[in-house]
């Protein structure tokens, strides 16, 4: 509306009356040009201050002073002018047509950008007058090389669609064409440069990282982006300042304040070149150092920077920039900048003061004193500085570039190559009659390769495609500052191709190889997860241990895995192991031990066997039933070895053997004693004198010992046949190991046995406490009572110990409570005679056996 307004102001006075269409108060003419058929502009900040002062309201405000020569930008504006001086020696681009140029000077300032963009707009030219013709004579525009300044330059020049490439100006809202419909640029976006820092950052493992910016469009616009991707990747913003270069120097120093109590090793600096200049500045005022600056590509190569004593805070940067290329013959054209190209000229003569440090001799007057005088004659070959250095030739390449999309648009619009859908009902290949719009047109299809090879077109937006090089300033030997590449971004490749480093060795900060490490918590190895702390970002965070059973075989996991079912962690809760599988094995302390009572208790049964079948001719083994002895013995010894079974690995044999084989074994055992039992008792009851009692005979013995077991094993048979016992791999009674043990199957089947094992021992004890009374010579029964006693005793106890007890501990008190009353059997019924056999034979006759029956009987 500003312009708008303007422009109608303009028309309207010069209907008769004289007119003053500058902005600030004076008219602004270019500071370089060139007459042509068709005319070009320019806008550059080839100065990069400005001194404004307060209108006082009262006369004419005063003229917009610009101060501060930039050369690079210097640069930028003659790359530009070489150009159009090549384009005009080309005889078949543009033939017979010159093309002209007016290059305006925007001072790093959206102010003297609008007033450059309402000069180009008006087409004002140098009149006593100072009037406004009206007539817009560009047909395209180069510039600028701030994002804010060229946001001013694009909305100005929207409504009247004149085309403005810029070289320099990256913020990602260019790139929308509802608001900028006529904006190209040949460097990309910085959508794509915020994303290439991200991942950049993210590559070398910086997760805590301040950051600062311009408090511009390009800064704002840019580290919005970085923020949102970086987050994205887990990365975290420590603090995020901006600064302007028209802050004070509190301001500036406050931001500097922030950055020193940072704890990030880390700073990415998206920033002009104007607010880079002032940060660095109060950065070196208060020797702050220490820092990895990643760099955005408006000062990663930037020449002047790389000074000894700015190297010792940049030293070691990195940062993206576009590649860098070669213009033949810009080198020569540089070094012919002279004064006497255009002795009126005051930008030359300002360049040359600077440059040799001289005031020429044809100047009126100079913002600097110098103490000596020249008179142009001097050499810029000999002379090494941001304006002749060509070594780098990025930016200057995308002003060459932009120079060429303009020539090639104009070319085709004037050989009738636009569309038939063009809006612009304008006969074609007429330059009189050529307008802006077409222009536009043209560019937006234009699609050429440049002598370098490089292809130069756009896409919908007006935007190039990405292609970054990650540089490094390293210091070669004579201690200057290389722009080394390191790495390349191209972001028309698949996301995980995008970024690649090359093998070159990165100089981190402090001319260090070694990477510094920028985390606010050190990273979690791989056993732990990380844990956030409350109220912090969520790189800040604790490391806690994996509980027992879980693991994280990653670094910084997040949270911690838990093993599958038969695996468990391992010490550092790192990977899953197998679980430890427990059973009673032969090779343990416990089983070893078990085994050898077990072997114990079958030598001292085969001992007593021995002796009985030594002495079996001798009155007390007769008396004792030599035949139901043996079997006892027998049965004894299975007892004995059955325990065996129950150590080792379960297999489905040994499950089902174990069990029923201690089963009919015990039965057999206790229906032996029960069979002794009851032919004790009904042998002195049919000695006593009028008795009706039959005595037990063999046969009658034989034939309970055998019913009583037989019964036993049809309980185990139904047990194996429906239900068996089989191997189980239990992983719910411990965490940390797998208890391989047998399943019982049927517990009906197992405590079925159990059961008739006890009635048997029950009923022995009942009928031997019943026959206590007998003759003391041969009272066997009393020995009989206190075996079942223990007996009975050991498998009552055994019932809540084998339910209590955990793992293979289960196993041992099965195993105990086999031995212990097999060894109370063994001990109590034949320990007493074997005594009197082996020590006391004198008792071993029949006399001495007999004789308190006989006695009395009397």
């Amino acid at each position: 509306m500003l312009v708008f307004g303007f422009l109608l102001l303009c028309s309207i006075k010069t209907k008769g009356e004289k007119a003053n269409c500058s902005i600030i108060g004076q008219p602004e003419y270019p500071l370089l040009s060139k007459d042509g058929d068709i005319i070009i502009g320019g806008a550059f900040s080839i100065h990069s201050k400005i001194n404004l002062e307060m209108p006082s309201f009262t006369g004419k405000p005063h003229r917009l002073l610009c101060t501060s020569l930039n050369l690079r930008e210097f640069r930028f504006a003659q790359t530009m002018i070489f150009a159009i001086e090549e384009i005009n020696s080309n005889q078949t681009l543009l033939p017979n047509i010159s093309i002209g140029y007016q290059i305006y000077d925007s001072c790093g300032s959206t102010l003297a950008s609008m007033r450059s963009s309402v000069a180009l707009i008006n087409g004002q030219e140098l009149t006593a007058e100072h009037t406004c013709p009206g007539k817009t004579s560009v047909k395209a525009i180069i510039g600028e090389s701030e994002s804010s300044s060229t946001i001013v330059l694009s909305r100005a020049t929207g409504p009247f669609k004149i085309p403005v490439i810029s070289h320099f100006a990256t913020c990602a809202c260019l790139s929308n064409r509802k608001q900028f419909p006529s904006f190209f640029r040949t460097i990309p976006s910085d959508y794509y440069q915020s994303r290439a820092l991200a991942q950049l950052v993210k590559h070398f493992g910086w997760t805590w990282v301040g950051a600062v910016r311009s408090d511009n469009e390009y800064g704002n616009n840019g580290m919005a982006t970085f923020v949102e991707v970086a987050e994205r990747e887990g990365v975290c913003i420590e603090y995020s300042e901006a600064i302007s270069r028209t802050n004070s120097k509190e301001k500036t120093a406050k931001v500097v304040e922030v950055i020193k109590r940072g704890t990030a090793k880390v700073l990415v600096a998206f920033l002009a070149q104007g607010e880079m200049d002032v940060l660095l500045e109060e950065i070196i005022r208060q020797n702050v150092t220490g820092l990895q600056w990643v760099g955005s590509e408006s000062w990663i190569t930037a020449r002047y920077l790389a000074t000894e004593r700015v190297s010792k805070v940049l030293g070691g940067a990195v940062g993206f920039t576009i590649s860098k290329s070669k213009i033949p013959g810009l080198k020569e054209f540089l070094l012919k900048v002279n004064p006497s190209q255009n002795p009126s000229n005051a930008l030359l003569r300002e360049f040359w003061e600077m440059t040799f440090g001289c005031h020429l001799s044809s100047t009126i007057s100079s913002e600097v004193e110098y103490e000596k005088f020249c008179d142009g004659s001097e050499n810029l070959s000999n002379v090494s500085n941001a304006f002749t250095d060509v070594s780098e030739l990025r930016i200057s390449n995308n002003v060459y570039k932009a120079a060429y999309a303009i020539a090639y648009a104009l070319h085709n619009t004037m050989a009738c190559k636009t569309s038939n859908s063009s809006p612009e009902n304008i006969t074609c290949g007429n330059k009189d009659l050529m307008v802006s719009s077409q222009v536009l047109h043209s560019l937006q299809n234009v699609n050429f390769t440049m002598t370098s090879g490089q292809k130069v077109y756009f896409d919908k937006n007006g935007d190039p495609t990405a292609r970054y090089e990650l540089i490094n300033w390293q210091k070669n030997g004579a201690g200057e500052t290389n722009f080394i590449t390191v790495g390349h971004y191209d972001a028309s490749l698949p996301s995980e191709q995008q970024f690649v480093m090359n093998s070159i060795n990165i100089i981190w900060e402090g001319d260090s190889y070694l990477k510094p490490n920028s985390v606010c918590s050190e990273r979690c190895q791989p056993g732990f997860r990380q844990a956030v702390i409350k109220g912090r970002p969520v790189c800040c965070f604790e490391c806690l241990r994996c509980p027992s059973g879980e693991i994280s075989n990653t670094t910084d996991s997040a949270e911690c895995i838990k093993c599958p079912l038969e695996y468990w962690s391992n010490e550092n809760h790192s990977m899953c192991v197998l679980k430890k599988v427990e059973f009673l094995s032969f090779e343990e302390n416990m089983g070893i031990l078990l085994s050898a009572f077990s072997l114990t208790g079958v030598s001292l049964t085969i001992a007593v066997a021995l002796v009985f079948y030594n002495f079996i001719d001798t009155p007390l083994v007769k008396a004792s039933n030599a035949e139901l002895s043996f079997l006892l013995l027998f049965s004894l010894s299975l007892c004995f070895l059955c325990s065996l079974t129950f150590i080792g690995k379960p297999t489905e044999w040994s499950c089902m053997l174990r069990h029923t084989a201690f089963g009919i074994t015990f039965a057999l055992c206790t229906s032996c004693v029960l069979a002794r039992t009851i032919a004790v008792v009904m042998a002195f009851k049919a000695t006593v004198p009028g008795s009706s009692v039959p005595q037990c005979s063999l046969p009658l013995q034989r034939i309970s010992v055998f019913c009583c077991t037989l019964f036993q094993v049809i309980i185990c048979t139904l047990w194996l046949v429906l239900d068996p016992p089989m191997p189980y791999k239990n992983i719910t009674h411990s965490l940390d190991k797998i208890i391989l043990e047998c399943y019982l199957g049927s517990a009906i089947g197992f405590w079925a046995v159990l059961v008739y094992i006890g009635l048997l021992s029950v009923l022995c004890f009942i009928l031997a406490f019943l026959a206590q009374k007998l003759p003391d010579n041969f009272n066997e029964a009393k020995y009989i009572t206190f075996s079942m006693l223990i007996f009975c005793a050991v498998w009552i106890t055994f019932i809540p110990a084998y339910v209590s007890s955990p793992g293979k501990f289960t196993v041992a008190v099965e195993i105990f409570a086999i031995l212990a009353s097999s060894f109370g059997l063994l001990f109590c019924i034949f320990t007493p005679k074997c005594y009197i056999i082996l020590l006391k034979p004198e008792q071993n006759t029949r006399k001495h056996i007999m004789g308190k029956t006989h006695n009395k009987s009397q």
